[in-house]
């Protein structure tokens, strides 16, 4: 009796030893996951910021965006890991928002290729600066998201600059040779 219950005792702490240790991996990852995208939005906010808002190095930052959240969409199922209902859910609205305000700032500028009517021109220019506001207000979201997640993993992230990890906004466009004012 004494060794089944020793037994039991046993496999139960195993059990929860082995589930908080998930727990906590699933959110250290989570943590630095949100946090580069963090990152990452902030220089294509910075990018969107300097010459043409949708030129191409803002379009660029914006695919690199996508490749982030398709980073989390490859880790989405290790979410489960982490007990807290409420912090999935929160975790994952917020990645839906991005996503359908990403992709729909990628897909418009797309659309706006070619010849089109200077009406339907205004109409795709207004949705996407909508589109790309949406993003930013969601991307604001991201930092204590990434901090809940780093309290959980009891883990601590590094604030940076994301110029001191290679991430940095575009330079100012040099004026061509002989365009100087004097």
């Amino acid at each position: 009796m004494v060794a089944t219950l020793g037994s039991f005792a046993a496999s139960l702490y195993e059990h929860r030893h082995f589930r908080r240790e998930r727990e906590a991996d699933a959110a250290l990852v989570f943590g630095e996951l949100l946090h580069a995208l963090s990152l990452h939005i902030q220089v294509l906010r910075e990018a969107h910021g300097h010459g043409d808002p949708f030129g191409p190095i803002t379009i660029r930052m914006a695919r690199a965006v996508r490749r982030e959240i398709e980073i989390y969409e490859r880790n989405r199922e290790r979410l489960f890991g982490v007990r807290d209902a409420a912090l999935r859910l929160h975790t994952h609205a917020l990645m839906v928002r991005l996503t359908f305000a990403l992709e729909r700032v990628l897909d418009t500028t797309e659309a706006m290729v070619g010849g089109l009517p200077e009406a339907e021109r205004a109409e795709l220019a207004l949705g996407r600066e909508q589109s790309f506001e949406f993003l930013m207000e969601g991307a604001d979201e991201l930092p204590g998201l990434a901090r809940r997640f780093a309290d959980l993993a009891k883990a601590r992230l590094v604030d940076l600059d994301p110029a001191s990890v290679g991430l940095t906004a575009p330079a100012s466009p040099r004026q061509p040779r002989g365009s100087e004012e004097a």
